[in-house]
């Protein structure tokens, strides 16, 4: 099991928030840029939501919603579970066992300040391998 804590691995994170009247299509194109599988939704400064690639995958295409106007309100899974960045990243680990989902949102006091995802689970190794891989391609495009 981890023994890092949540704070340890959203320290440095940029998060990715939108409003809830934002398209589907706009928020999978932030999403698509930011390189990440989640938006968290907020009202102000508060969370209310998180909208996820599996939602965009589930709840539009399967679905036959036009994402074009398709707002993620419509889409959206509101009030996530969320876990506190004091905790251990097992914890958020299990959360999502438990949960069958794959994003869990920190907050502090209602406010966002980072995602946890699965693939954190596997910490640095992943990180070293996804950078070799975008070496790999970036070396592959110059060639």
């Amino acid at each position: 099991m981890p023994t890092r804590t949540i704070a340890d691995v959203v320290r440095g994170q940029r998060i990715l928030t939108a409003d809830c009247e934002l398209s589907v299509r706009q928020a999978s194109q932030r999403m698509a840029a930011e390189r990440v599988g989640s938006v968290m939704i907020v009202s102000g400064d508060k969370l209310i939501g998180i909208f996820t690639e599996r939602d965009a995958l589930t709840r539009v295409l399967a679905a036959g919603r036009d994402p074009e106007t398709t707002r993620l309100a419509d889409v959206m899974t509101a009030n996530p579970q969320t876990v506190a960045p004091d905790r251990p990243l097992g914890h958020a680990m299990h959360l999502m066992t438990e949960g069958g989902f794959r994003h869990v949102p920190v907050v502090v006091d209602g406010r966002p300040i980072g995602m946890v995802s699965a693939r954190d689970a596997l910490g640095s190794e992943l990180i070293a391998f996804e950078n070799e891989l975008e070496q790999r391609e970036s070396i592959s495009e110059r060639l």
